[in-house]
């Protein structure tokens, strides 16, 4: 019901962006002749500021056609190395062949798409070959596709680490590392000679119990069912995954938003203040932040509720009660795989400690291989995302792979 309450409300706001995403511009374009009336500005930047609140945000494109090595130019194509249902395997392809360290880079799948780890692909692409788990909305999934479980996302790693061989090393950011843990556990149990060189956990709910925020009260404070009757919703009819049950991204997106309205009522405004001074610069930034933060997709519903039960509530990976199928995860199998945890210390969203649980949780990992950094001055973004990630993190997680 609020899915098609939601598409009631999109053909309603359809128009009105449309109009005024033209008004706007025939009161700033210099070619037009309303740009030079008295208030243009102020309604051009009132018609823009509308235009935002109204449209529909589709996935961003990741924007990387090139890198810098060795201070020379190289153009990088994107590539799909593995497609499965639910998540492409992209890699960014360098235009020339080096020695460089395979990483695969697991990002969440949590209502926002992939997309959101441009600034981390950026920085990794000088030094390593990077591929990303690119998650496929919901929505677009059809039903004969089948459902999707957090166990089902757990084979999905084991598939693509498989697929880039043992020598690759696996980075994780927020709700993956989850998964990635496990699926890593598992392979280590059952001997698998594929398991990967390194893994780089990143502000991520290994422990949820350790420094509980806003995001884990939540899980906690509400039954399961609660959950379940609330947020789950089905696809309307006009798309391919028509009749599947997801959490639908525009609850999620109001979700991101409830959570700071203070911050992003003044984000706003002050963009509008923007428009009106002809500052351009800070007016493009608050276009690109909100292009990527307001593109949201569909979870599959199994998957969303399983991260909820086996994660929030029940906290079955530190508690060695969780199992994938019939086999147990059991993290202290892990010993080969070198280990480094990154948490931020002003994190609100995987709080301090969550993280560094999975260095106890594994045990089997000789103590001169793991490793934890916690980045001094950093919220949860800040750890894969702007200038203490480029400068402090990346450079950190380069050193670990390359010792690893």
């Amino acid at each position: 019901m609020l899915y098609h309450l939601h598409e009631m409300q999109r053909a309603f706001l359809t128009p009105l962006a449309a109009f005024t995403d033209a008004s706007s511009q025939l009161f700033s374009n210099p070619y037009s002749p309303l740009a030079y009336t008295p208030l243009s500005r102020q309604l051009a930047a009132s018609c823009e500021l509308i235009h935002r609140l109204g449209k529909e945000y589709q996935k961003p494109a990741w924007g990387l056609p090139a890198t810098q090595i060795d201070g020379k130019h190289v153009e990088v194509k994107e590539t799909v190395a593995l497609a499965q249902p639910f998540c492409r395997l992209v890699h960014f392809e360098r235009a020339v062949r080096r020695n460089d360290p395979r990483v695969l880079l697991v990002a969440p799948l949590s209502g926002h798409h992939a997309t959101l780890l441009r600034d981390t692909v950026r920085a990794l692409l000088p030094d390593h070959e990077v591929y990303v788990t690119d998650w496929v909305d919901a929505r677009m999934v059809p039903l004969a596709a089948g459902p999707f479980h957090l166990n089902d996302y757990v084979r999905y790693i084991q598939d693509f680490i498989r697929h880039l061989g043992p020598d690759v090393h696996v980075i994780s950011v927020c709700q993956p590392t989850v998964p990635v843990l496990a699926a890593v556990s598992l392979m280590a149990t059952a001997g698998d000679a594929q398991q990967p060189r390194s893994m780089v956990m990143m502000g991520g709910p290994i422990d949820p119990r350790q420094s509980p925020t806003q995001v884990n009260r939540l899980a906690t404070t509400k039954p399961h069912s609660w959950f379940e009757n609330q947020l789950i919703d089905t696809v309307p009819a006009r798309y391919p995954g028509a009749g599947r049950r997801v959490y639908p991204g525009f609850l999620q997106h109001a979700g991101f938003v409830a959570m700071n309205p203070d911050r992003h009522l003044k984000s706003h405004y002050d963009f509008y203040l923007d428009l009106l001074r002809g500052d351009d610069s800070d007016a493009e930034a608050h276009r690109r932040f909100y292009d990527e933060y307001n593109a949201v997709l569909d979870m599959p519903a199994e998957f969303y509720l399983d991260t909820i039960r086996i994660v929030f509530q029940e906290f079955q990976l530190p508690n060695g009660t969780w199992k994938v199928g019939k086999q147990t995860v059991k993290p202290a199998d892990i010993k080969q795989v070198a280990l480094l945890t990154i948490e931020g210390e002003l994190d609100d969203i995987s709080g301090q400690g969550q993280t560094r649980a999975a260095i106890s949780l594994c045990s089997g990992i000789p103590a001169a291989r793991k490793q934890h950094y916690t980045a001094k001055g950093c919220g949860h973004y800040g750890i894969f995302s702007g200038r203490r990630w480029r400068e402090l993190i990346c450079p950190k997680i380069a050193e670990f792979i390359r010792q690893a």
